[in-house]
């Protein structure tokens, strides 16, 4: 069936059952049903595991919405997106509505007693219980976000209390007594096996760097990706260049992934191409493609046609070059096809290129016979990812005419 883009006149006709938009599973329906199990289990004070974490907003900054979160239902791994590949996007959106987000504002530089009481909870690697009591009955929704995961129903803050001990290593409770500044922290998280993800609470909580101040979670999320890729490239400068021409793939919720590595110098490229008839191309035509580019010494700029999609990219491939040992360049195909109607946040982007290193690699001899690969498995043609290229080059674009 054709994949169309739904619109509120094509689901009056559906209403769930045709499947006219070539989706599996009605979204509408799927948030109506996770919704209502979970509003029943809604009131001013719940008591559950907290995953443990906050969110912090970004909106008035530096004056922010921000609190922790506490789940109605003990769902492992509901606030690790490293454990989510594969999982249907059903799935993903259920367990996600049993987090409540509990919320107060401050400013992200004030010490209040809820903020301590928080960061020492976050800063526990497993889930510890929590008490959470609101203002008044938390409001039932599921929201979605192009970078953040997708945050379940929000209720005003009136107190908390920690019912369980945090698990809380020996490094991190180090690193959160001495003031390092946060790049510091963040590569000594890096280098002591924490993913981004953990870093990530870490920042937005205030717990890291010297002026120790909140950090929305959605820019948290893009800094750590920024940060510890920076770190990873500057090693990958000193090592051996690769030596054949290898191609990843990868698909997941509707994105498609091809990756290319060849022989040289650190050089990343990231190419986004968004089919006609998904949420952000109504009317288009023809696929919208982008393209960010940094050479060997790095960009100072900031990737504005992709936000954290191209960071989340970056730092997938720069982990996989590292742990060959190996420099290369490096270009990232990433198709959205009509089918990811709603945005789940760029840890689907970091995810799906670090399965793809995990499916292994095609090695080609040359050049072109890797590219001759990768345009059979895109849909939009090589040519016009060529015309934008600035690794692969303008000067092969003929071949693809």
């Amino acid at each position: 069936m054709e994949i169309m883009k739904a619109d509120s006149s094509m689901c009056v006709v559906c209403k769930g059952s045709r499947r006219l938009c070539g989706l599996a599973r009605c979204p509408i329906l799927e948030k109506m049903s996770a919704q209502a199990q979970v509003g029943a289990k809604l009131s001013e004070n719940i008591f559950g595991p907290s995953p443990p974490n906050v969110f912090v907003g970004w909106g008035g900054y530096p004056d922010v919405w921000w609190g922790p979160m506490v789940s109605v239902e003990d769902v492992p791994n509901a606030d690790n997106p490293a454990k989510w590949y594969g999982l249907p996007l059903s799935n993903i959106v259920s367990f996600r509505s049993n987090i409540i987000r509990s919320r107060t504002r401050q400013g992200v530089r004030e010490r209040t007693r809820l903020l301590e009481k928080a960061q020492d909870a976050i800063l526990s690697v497993s889930p510890v219980d929590m008490e959470v009591s609101f203002k008044d009955k938390p409001k039932m929704g599921v929201t979605f976000s192009p970078v953040t995961q997708p945050m379940g129903p929000v209720g005003t803050l009136k107190d908390f209390r920690v019912c369980s001990n945090p698990v809380i290593p020996r490094r991190v409770d180090e690193l959160a007594e001495e003031k390092f500044k946060a790049t510091e922290a963040i590569g000594i998280l890096n280098d002591s096996g924490f993913d981004v993800y953990y870093s990530v609470k870490l920042l937005s909580a205030g717990i890291l760097g010297k002026s120790r101040r909140m950090v929305p979670t959605r820019w948290s999320i893009t800094a750590i990706d920024d940060i510890v890729a920076k770190k990873l490239m500057d090693e990958l400068r000193e090592l051996s260049h690769l030596q054949s021409y290898e191609v990843y793939s990868s698909q997941y919720l509707e994105n498609h992934y091809e990756i290319l590595l060849m022989p040289g110098a650190w050089e990343f490229e990231n190419f986004e191409a968004w089919s006609p008839k998904t949420i952000w191309t109504e009317g288009a035509k023809r696929a919208v493609v982008s393209g960010e580019y940094e050479p060997n010494y790095g960009r100072k700029t900031y990737a504005v046609s992709q936000g954290g999609g191209y960071y989340a990219s970056r730092i997938a491939v720069a982990e996989h070059l590292k742990s060959l040992g190996r420099q290369a360049r490096a270009v990232v195909f990433r198709e959205i096809y009509e089918g990811y109607m709603v945005p789940v946040g760029v840890w689907q982007v970091r995810e799906n290129v670090r399965n793809a290193f995990k499916n292994g690699a095609k090695r080609f001899s040359t050049l072109e016979e890797a590219l001759v690969h990768v345009g059979s498995r895109l849909r939009t043609p090589m040519r016009e990812y060529m015309s934008k290229s600035r690794i692969i080059g303008q000067s092969r674009l003929a071949e693809f005419a």
